[in-house]
């Protein structure tokens, strides 16, 4: 039989976890209600949900997702191997960070990074705005970085992405799309 303790202990810590209520599990099913996603077709992304209006209604016009994901895992597993060096272990926790917390959307009508913990902290951008956008390949070319220069003169740094040259031509097609980028 167990010491008195342990079984005040118990029932203390039992009772406890009785009056506490359910999650909430409701809240992944509001973040973004009136955006209704399709897929294009040939997309490899992954992770991509169809969402409703608040009223219940279709919306409007459907944004198709051209690509949806995150860094490119052999970002991740190049910093890693060399992050085994004590020399390349900040860009090797820079990596991790990438890997774990952003994520890159192209739809038929926005550019969206999403990072932080809890991919609270987001930013979108419209074709429109889009001035210039330049390649950087990284590694042999399997996976590259994206630079997006906005009318403003904001410089958007998107790294390690993955198939980043069919990523970047169709940001450039979707910007001379709107208007906003010379032929290229």
């Amino acid at each position: 039989m167990p010491p008195p303790s342990a079984v005040t202990a118990s029932a203390t810590a039992s009772s406890f976890l009785r009056s506490l209520p359910p999650p909430n599990l409701s809240v992944q099913t509001t973040l973004r209600p009136s955006l209704s996603l399709k897929r294009a077709a040939g997309c490899h992304s992954r992770g991509v949900a169809a969402g409703a209006s608040a009223s219940g209604a279709a919306a409007t016009e459907a944004e198709t997702v051209f690509f949806d994901g995150g860094a490119h895992f052999g970002d991740l597993s190049a910093n890693l191997v060399l992050g085994l060096t004590l020399l390349w272990l900040p860009l090797t926790l820079a990596s991790v960070t990438r890997a774990l917390f952003l994520r890159y959307r192209f739809t038929s009508r926005r550019v969206t990074v999403i990072s932080g913990l809890s991919g609270e902290d987001r930013t979108d951008f419209p074709y429109t705005s889009v001035r210039e956008v330049v390649v950087v390949p990284r590694f042999i070319g399997e996976w590259g970085d994206i630079v997006i220069t906005l009318k403003d003169g904001t410089k958007v740094d998107l790294r390690s992405v993955p198939r980043f040259r069919e990523v970047a031509d169709y940001c450039r097609k979707m910007a001379a799309a709107e208007g906003a980028l010379g032929a290229r």
